[in-house]
């Protein structure tokens, strides 16, 4: 039996609806892929849930689906941003790619005195974000924003997002936030691989809302700790419980 093939559309999908496919979606189902009219494909537009959709046209760059059934439903991640450091690239896309598969709504890349890549790729790491949701059966895919400096992301902090700091310099035995927050909007934020500066380890030690966390007893890679972190909150105060 043929694997289910998932794609993320941007056409609203619903019972009965005709989605256009983009041009890379129709090379890869009707060219790499050999499905043809007929064929049946799972879609989801990031807001009401996976359905099966048939193949009703297939052109070289362009093609036809239509909505048959809804085959899962809606599942929004808790309120919770990544925020990180860039790395190298094949590690940066990885960090992009577990956070979308663990349940953040946004990926925030920060510029930290010690951040080695100075520029992203948005587009392509948002590309990444899609084919997690796409291979681990998710309904949502995150925004993935542009890289913008520390102090201006503290600067222009949204009212009321708490916010998860890891620290290299606090390791110890691994301390998640009380479950008394649990509901609220949160952000974990992560260190480049050089940890963050002395001013941006002060500054947020007396940010309001912050919320210093350890994540054990050794010192983790940067996209290491990217995971381990969003596991640790999720365990503690997401949807894992």
């Amino acid at each position: 039996m043929a694997s289910t093939i998932r794609l993320h559309v941007e056409h609203a999908v619903g019972a009965g609806q005709t989605v256009p496919l983009a041009p890379g979606q129709a090379h890869y189902l009707f060219g790499v892929m050999r499905r043809g009219p007929g064929d049946m494909v799972e879609v989801f537009d990031g807001r009401n849930g996976g359905w099966s959709a048939e193949i009703v046209e297939a052109r070289k760059k362009a093609g036809t689906l239509r909505c048959v059934a809804q085959v899962a439903p809606q599942r929004d991640p808790p309120d919770l941003w990544l925020c990180f450091a860039p790395i190298k690239k094949g590690r940066t896309d990885f960090i992009v790619e577990k956070a979308a598969e663990l349940g953040a709504a946004r990926i925030c890349p920060v510029q930290t005195e010690f951040t080695n890549s100075e520029r992203i790729r948005r587009d392509r790491l948002q590309a990444h974000a899609v084919e997690a949701a796409e291979q681990c059966g998710g309904t949502f895919v995150p925004e993935v924003a542009d890289l913008v400096p520390l102090g201006r992301v503290l600067d222009r902090w949204e009212a009321g997002r708490r916010l998860m700091f890891c620290d290299e310099g606090s390791a110890g035995p691994a301390n998640a936030p009380g479950p008394e927050t649990r509901g609220e909007p949160w952000a974990i934020l992560v260190g480049p691989e050089g940890g963050f500066s002395q001013a941006e380890r002060q500054r947020l030690s007396t940010f309001e809302g912050a919320a210093p966390a350890s994540l054990g007893p050794r010192i983790l890679r940067a996209d290491t700790a990217a995971v381990a972190a969003m596991v640790l909150w999720q365990s503690a105060l997401g949807d894992w419980t």
